[in-house]
């Protein structure tokens, strides 16, 4: 599963790059076990560990000739601080490059060679990389599918990656229901089948038979439109609307009716906090209708004044809430439990490291 996902801006710059896609080169693990000792020296103690993910890691499976690399770390911003040494090593930092809570570097700008997803440890990407990975190394009759695809894709698009990725889309999701992932994705809207179901649920919850007049801030900076996997479906979305001075507005956030009072809507609120503190907002504000504030207020919201810089007036039976981002308990500082016996016996260390 090479690097299908990345926000469409980026995209677009890796157009004048040609997609080829080559036979399997047995040389490709020892690429991988080199260069994984560089990354973890560059990222440091932070690193748990490497592994060796996308078409290059399954034995036989045609790929583009590009080492894709998932590092396991403990705290994902810490990642932030070692841009130096991984630039050092000719990467080029991407940022989270539309996939939330991720690092993402790619290496040979003209002639592409490594790209490297780090993730930190409990995030369920990495399950779904390694799950995606397993399954097509003891399923050849789907690896082989894969690369038929792959081969078409990138003869039909050989300078549009983000057609080769949608093109790609319905095949990974497949292997992902095959596999048995279990897990959420938190990643900005990019796909064809992405932006259908922002489209959907906006019309379907929101603006019903009337025409969506908001349409234009899909491709504002200011604007972000996440959409929330649960396993290889998507069940909801939200549009944050970035302001001045650290605040954030929430415009929408809705699950799709069938997976509702199952605690998704309250886990994909507190994945938006967390993602926007890491942004460095301050606050998430809420004008929300009295059926909803129940909602927002068990998670913390109280009255806060929604100052829209716009000037835009909501409905006036709205409540204006809000909240103060913090610190998220997903990326609070593990505790180290240590137990030592006599020098006949060990020492055993339980922190989540090597």
């Amino acid at each position: 599963m090479e690097s299908f996902i990345m926000p469409l801006p980026d995209a677009l710059s890796d157009i004048m790059n040609k997609i080829e896609v080559v036979e399997y080169d047995p040389n490709w693990p020892e690429l991988f076990e080199v260069e994984a000792e560089r990354i973890k020296q560059a990222l440091g103690h932070n690193c748990i560990e490497i592994h060796h993910i996308g078409s290059t890691s399954i034995p036989g499976l045609s790929a583009k000739p590009i080492i894709d690399m998932l590092p396991v770390v403990r705290n994902i911003q810490e990642v932030d601080k070692a841009t130096k040494a991984m630039e050092s090593l000719g990467y080029e930092v991407k940022g989270e490059y539309g996939i939330a809570f991720r690092r993402y570097f790619q290496k040979g700008k003209s002639l592409r060679t490594h790209n490297v997803h780090v993730y930190q440890e409990g995030d369920p990407e990495i399950i779904r990389y390694l799950n995606f990975r397993n399954w097509m190394r003891s399923h050849p009759d789907d690896a082989n599918s894969y690369a038929k695809l792959k081969l078409e894709l990138a003869k039909k698009f050989p300078y549009d990656s983000l057609q080769y990725c949608n093109g790609k889309d319905a095949f990974v999701a497949n292997i992902d229901v095959k596999d048995g992932f279990d897990g959420w994705r938190i990643v900005k809207a990019l796909t064809d089948r992405e932006w259908d179901a922002v489209r959907l649920l906006r019309q379907k919850y929101f603006f019903k038979s009337k025409e969506d007049p908001y349409t234009w801030t899909f491709t504002h900076k200011d604007h972000i439109h996440f959409v929330f996997y649960k396993n290889a479906e998507i069940i909801g979305y939200a549009h944050l609307q970035l302001w001045p001075e650290n605040r954030v507005a929430l415009r929408i956030i809705v699950v799709d009716e069938h997976y509702r009072k199952l605690g998704f809507g309250s886990q994909f609120l507190r994945l938006c906090e967390r993602w926007l503190y890491h942004q460095g907002f301050k606050k998430l504000l809420i004008q929300s209708s009295q059926e909803a504030c129940q909602f927002y207020r068990r998670l913390g919201y109280t009255e806060m004044p929604f100052n829209d810089p716009d000037g835009y007036k909501g409905d006036p039976r709205d409540f204006e809430i809000g909240k103060c981002l913090t610190v998220d308990r997903m990326d609070r500082p593990k505790i180290s439990i240590y137990i030592a016996t006599s020098i006949d016996g060990y020492i055993a260390r339980k922190d989540g490291g090597h």
